[in-house]
């Protein structure tokens, strides 16, 4: 009875889709962040991005980078008023404990062991052990880690009444003058989706099916602990264009995903429609990124550097170019030993010029 092998079934998931106000909200607000670095995101990120102050800028990243885990919860309420009512009743000392808990178990995540009592009893040493958690996520990536605000968060940690009057002036603020009018004009195009997406059949799929069929790429090889959700909520968005993101809530995982008509619905929607056709089109609408789509149909298969040194273009903006393009589909991306490659999907475009013909008869 030994060197036996064994086929195991996998596990099956639940499937749902939802418009979930609150958490779509707060990943709009997440995305401005990537404003600079990712191409192809919603022209509401772009735009509100550049319409922030260089202070309402720097408070952002503050809130959204450090102080937000302090009004994170496991059920948010049904809408962006209740959950900005909820912040306000919340005890600040409550918020200022969630936040440190977060900061420290961060620091333990990079396998940096620190106490909160440690982290917060000088200025100097708290620096420190962020910049050593922190440094090397950016660095890996070409960057620096900016500390600022690090440095404006550390009062913050000892001032529990100003950290929550931060928190919640901030939300508030980007609620009431970017985000409240934004979501009003998309949700007939986002309740589309999810009433498109309700009408197919998920039953009997594990979460890399169900992902894969959602969002058309499969987001376990980056992210392998998605592979073990045994509750999928997916939630369109009318700001990621053709990227994804997700996170846990209880025992759910939340995946956000570009609207979109789903392959094999009844219905059809315009506004559907349209909304997928703008995140194709603006992946072909570049004069770098069309260059890159023909040097794929002339070489079978070419690694980044390759790409680079063709078109003289700096590492940085290459990856953004074939992050977009890989997004939406037109390429597809392979690891070769360390470095990636990438080959070219003719079927993809093909579908783009048919899709376009399709919304132009219609």
């Amino acid at each position: 009875m030994t060197d036996q092998e064994f086929i195991f079934i996998p596990q099956t998931t639940t499937t749902d889709f939802a418009l979930m106000t609150v958490e779509s909200n707060l990943n709009s607000l997440a995305l401005l962040k990537l404003a600079g670095e990712y191409s192809g995101l919603g022209q509401w990120v772009e735009t509100t991005a550049e319409a922030l102050s260089e202070a309402r800028w720097f408070k952002h990243r503050l809130v959204s980078d450090i102080l937000l885990p302090g009004v994170e919860y496991d059920d948010f309420p049904p809408d962006v008023p209740s959950y900005l009512q909820r912040i306000a009743a919340q005890s600040p000392e409550v918020t200022r404990d969630r936040v440190i808990k977060n900061l420290v178990s961060t620091c333990a995540w990079h396998g940096v062991q620190v106490e909160a009592e440690t982290l917060l009893r000088d200025k100097s040493v708290f620096i420190e052990k962020i910049n050593t958690a922190y440094a090397p996520k950016y660095e890996k990536k070409g960057q620096t880690l900016d500390l600022s605000i690090f440095e404006a968060a550390y009062p913050l940690l000892h001032d529990a009444e100003q950290l929550h009057a931060t928190v919640y002036e901030h939300l508030k603020y980007m609620w009431e003058a970017h985000l409240q009018a934004e979501w009003q004009r998309n949700l007939d195009l986002l309740e589309a989706c999810v009433a498109a997406y309700k009408q197919l059949d998920y039953n009997g799929m594990s979460a890399t099916e169900a992902i894969r069929a959602v969002t058309g790429r499969d987001l376990t090889v980056n992210f392998p602990e998605l592979k073990e959700a045994r509750e999928l909520v997916f939630v369109p968005s009318a700001h990621i264009g053709p990227y994804n993101s997700y996170f846990k809530s209880g025992k759910k995982m939340i995946v956000i995903f570009g609207a979109k008509m789903p392959q094999g619905a009844q219905t059809e929607s315009p506004l559907l429609d349209r909304s997928e056709l703008l995140v194709q089109l603006n992946a072909l609408a570049d004069e770098n990124r069309l260059q890159i789509l023909k040097l794929l149909h002339q070489h079978e298969e070419l690694f980044a550097q390759d790409i680079i040194n063709m078109l003289g273009l700096s590492q940085s903006s290459a990856s953004r170019h074939l992050r977009q393009l890989t997004a939406t589909g037109c390429v597809v991306e392979r690891r070769k030993d360390v470095a990636k490659c990438y080959t070219l999907n003719l079927q993809r475009i093909d579908e783009t010029t048919r899709a376009l013909k399709h919304y132009i008869r219609g």
